[in-house]
């Protein structure tokens, strides 16, 4: 099975977390690749997914890159070009007719736009995988991840479960107390919890995804 990933904001560590996953399942015997649909302002993060899926080309991993560093749809109009759901799906779709798990990393978050009145909820539903969500342990972080769960179920996808990204080498309360209470509040299961620097993922839980 594939899964969709997005995060309750920018930066929260989206890239990270799918490269884990890809990692994780192929060191299981899955034949996992990752998928981002789009870049803006730079390909390092496509570069990493094409070489955590075995050195795939990178314009099949990332099919279409706008320089701006700026939301797509705002990319794409200062470059004159429209994304449309058709070509990002055919992306997916050539990975998928070669592999049986596609891990599909979303830009920004739930409701960033990629063209006028196309959003990356919007590709996810066209998709229809199931989603994880990648949370930043942060203060916030719990209203955060409730509001992207909610807007998931809301579009009629399942939400798979989160990720709990620690993005600090020291946690204060905020951060002690989210892990506990994150997984009853949302309704979803708790994933993982990464603590700072980890570089490995538990794959019991994803290999039950895959």
């Amino acid at each position: 099975m594939s899964v969709f990933i997005t995060g309750t904001d920018t930066g929260v560590g989206k890239t990270y977390v799918t490269r884990l996953i890809v990692e994780t399942l192929r060191a299981e015997g899955v034949d996992a690749v990752g998928y981002k649909p789009v870049a803006s302002g730079d390909r390092a993060d496509a570069t990493i997914l094409a070489a955590a899926s075995g050195n795939l080309p990178r314009d099949l991993i990332n099919p279409v890159f706008l320089k701006p560093a700026l939301a797509p749809m705002v990319a794409g109009m200062l470059e004159n070009r429209t994304i449309t759901r058709e070509e990002l799906a055919a992306g997916y779709q050539a990975l998928a007719a070669a592999h049986p798990t596609v891990v599909v990393e979303g830009a920004g978050g739930w409701e960033v736009p990629l063209a006028e009145g196309f959003h990356v909820s919007d590709l996810a539903v066209a998709l229809g995988l199931p989603v994880i969500v990648v949370a930043a342990n942060r203060l916030g972080c719990i209203n955060h991840t409730l509001l992207t769960v909610r807007a998931i179920q809301a579009r009629g996808l399942r939400c798979a479960g989160i990720v709990l990204n620690q993005l600090e080498d020291e946690m204060d309360t905020a951060m002690v107390t989210n892990k506990g209470v994150i997984e009853a509040l949302a309704g979803v299961p708790l994933l993982a919890h990464l603590i700072y620097g980890q570089d490995f993922l538990d794959p019991e839980p994803f290999l039950a995804l895959a």
